[in-house]
């Protein structure tokens, strides 16, 4: 039940490119024209139309109602005849998701993880034992309604404190009033797991006093602990709140700055998994590399964080025989069907996720985008599962409630703890978020037109093989760790959003 390692093999020089043995269908690695004639393990297929470079050719003839498979699993049927050489997309391919699923607990031995022994990064080692991979002061408004002021007290502390500590940011959103139950809780819970990241040195929460996200209920769900670097400003109690809430980061810098850096191994880092804006290349290349970036991680007893639940539909069965036990399954088979249970409670298809840029890249369906998506995992098995707004309980890969959405589901992996989070994508997205955001491109084109919002070029593995660029990735991760900005942060491109569940009063 493991997928294909497909990189391992793939060349740069071939046409077409079949993921595993079982599949139908191949992927075409450059622009195909009509006629053209292409060979594929020894095999000839002629084109039939014009195929755009990542799309899919099928290698059979697939007849209307046929599994379509890529990656050796379902990613459709057939709503046409399909000849060899055709194309496959969405007028001949449609989804098999239809709602919730009962699943079977049938758990597969994992692969043994080989840790990377040699690797280290200088962190910032918190009381708590955490490191964290920057030392900055963060100023989180429990309400939309004090979102300015604390940009305000960012700003003019981060340039008064430069120097002193790796920057002072505001992370706003427009919620914290006008919620009920669940919804209000699910602000709040965020909020608070945010200021627990140990990438913040300290946390200025300021409120405003009257909103429904109260600063006493919100502190209530940081642990005790950790409040020895929070601070928190009601700003309709004070005189001038720009001025108190200065004061307040002077202390939280003062006690900030003293930390310094330290050599720490892998073990210590907690990275997040994300893609967003995926192509048909993203599978290929940058999923499988981060895969094996998580399985680096956790193998050398660190944490691994993948999230966008809806974005496993059709690809969930392979993280449930990974599951480490019973428990860890049952709560997989629980935040998998929950989440289809929304989408249904709204009237709308578990089905309908690949964006227009995944469809241009080439993706068709959601089991097809999704079975390129967890490969981000690795082989590790699933040893926790998480609600949206928890923290991270032990070391290993946990998978984190959130949906697809990219501020959303990062957000979400920063407020679990996550002091890294990698972030693929196909088409290219300049977004950052609270922890360094290293943008990994799923192919060349991408990496060479936007330098400005790329880190890594993942494509070259088509050239260069696997194991050559874990390494240099691995390089990477170890530099931005301990310090090296990433292109986001260069942007400042840093903010949060927050998971709406319920009606607005």
């Amino acid at each position: 039940m493991n997928l294909a390692n497909p990189i391992e093999t793939l060349e740069r020089a071939a046409p077409l490119f079949q993921v595993h043995s079982l599949d139908n269908v191949a992927v075409a690695l450059r622009p195909l024209e009509a006629e053209e004639c292409v060979e594929l393990d020894g095999r000839r297929l002629r084109i039939g139309e014009a195929i755009p470079q990542g799309h899919k050719v099928a290698i059979d003839e697939i007849a209307p109602g046929d599994i379509v498979r890529k990656y050796g699993w379902p990613i459709g049927r057939a709503t046409a005849r399909i000849t060899a050489g055709a194309h496959v997309h969405a007028h001949n391919l449609e989804t098999l998701l239809s709602g919730v699923e009962d699943y079977r607990h049938a758990p597969i031995a994992g692969n043994a993880l080989l840790p990377a022994s040699d690797f280290r990064f200088s962190g910032y080692r918190r009381g708590d034992g955490r490191v964290g991979t920057r030392n900055e002061i963060w100023v989180l408004p429990t309400v939309g309604c004090v979102s300015r002021t604390s940009e305000r007290i960012a700003s003019i502390a981060h340039a008064r404190h430069a120097g002193s500590v790796d920057g002072v940011h505001a992370f706003t959103h427009p919620f914290g009033c006008s919620q009920l139950g669940d919804d209000l809780a699910g602000t709040r819970s965020l909020l608070a797991a945010l200021a627990c990241n140990p990438n913040a040195g300290g946390v200025l929460i300021v409120g405003l006093g009257c909103e429904s996200n109260q600063l006493d209920a919100l502190l209530n769900e940081i642990p005790e602990a950790l409040r020895d670097r929070v601070r928190t400003l009601k700003a309709q109690a004070e005189d001038d709140e720009t001025d108190a809430g200065l004061a307040l980061v002077d202390e939280l810098v003062s006690e900030a700055a003293k930390v310094r850096r330290e050599p720490v191994p892998l073990s210590e880092l907690v990275v997040g998994l994300k893609c967003g804006g995926s192509d048909a290349f993203s599978g290929l290349t940058a999923n499988p590399l981060v895969g094996r970036i998580a399985d680096a991680v956790v193998g050398s007893g660190g944490s691994a964080l993948l999230t966008e639940i809806p974005e496993i539909f059709g690809a969930e069965r392979l993280l449930m025989a990974r599951a480490q036990d019973r428990e860890v399954f049952d709560a997989l088979v629980a935040v998998v069907n929950d989440f289809k249970r929304y989408f249904l409670d709204h009237g709308q298809p578990v089905s309908e996720n690949p964006s227009p840029g995944n469809i241009a890249g080439g993706i068709t369906t959601l089991e097809e985008k999704s079975l390129g998506a967890v490969q981000k995992a690795g082989q590790t098995p699933v040893a926790d599962v998480l609600r949206y707004g928890q923290r991270v309980r032990s070391s290993g890969l946990s998978l984190l409630e959130a949906p697809g959405n990219d501020a959303v589901s990062s957000t979400a992996l920063a407020a679990a703890g996550a002091t890294m989070i990698l972030f693929t994508t196909g088409r290219g997205t300049p977004l950052g978020f609270p922890v360094p955001t290293v943008k990994i491109a799923s192919n060349s084109a991408l990496a060479t037109r936007k330098k400005n919002w790329i880190d890594f070029d993942a494509g070259k593995v088509l050239g260069g093989g696997l194991d050559a660029a874990v390494d240099e990735l691995l390089a990477l991760i170890g530099r931005i760790a301990s310090g090296e900005t990433t292109a986001a942060e260069r942007n400042d491109e840093r903010e949060i959003a927050i998971w709406k569940r319920g009606v607005t009063l």
